[in-house]
């Protein structure tokens, strides 16, 4: 038992690495994602919904990956986002602006999830 400690104690000091180190992971990160439900129902809609994000002059439309239940934007880029989401069948909806933070490695995501009236 005695021999045992003494290795935890040599593989954790040998294995220290340096504190200024950042490792950051090659995933790619959307700052935005966002759910957007009817109002009435509560239940999730896809169909038809068009969700655009704004920073300055830079403007985006969200992308609704097949089998996913939201939209998401934004991908590794920090900025004050304004969210307008449209509909033929639900009355548009415009946000706040909605800040994405980074980090050192990667943008901060929001989760967002938007009620829509319908028309």
């Amino acid at each position: 038992m005695k021999y045992a400690f003494l290795i935890f104690i040599f593989f954790l000091t040998a294995c220290k690495e340096d504190d200024n180190e950042i490792i950051c992971t090659t995933e790619f990160v959307y700052g935005l994602n966002i759910t957007v439900k009817n109002a009435d129902t509560n239940m999730i809609i896809t169909e038809g919904i068009t969700v655009i994000a704004t920073d300055g002059n830079f403007e985006e439309q969200l992308m609704n990956m097949v089998g996913s239940d939201s939209f998401v934007g934004a991908g590794e880029r920090a900025g004050n986002y304004v969210i307008e989401i449209t509909s033929s069948n639900y009355q548009t909806y415009i946000s706040e602006v909605i800040v994405i933070d980074e980090d050192v490695c990667h943008v901060i995501p929001k989760v967002l999830e938007v009620l829509l009236q319908p028309n």
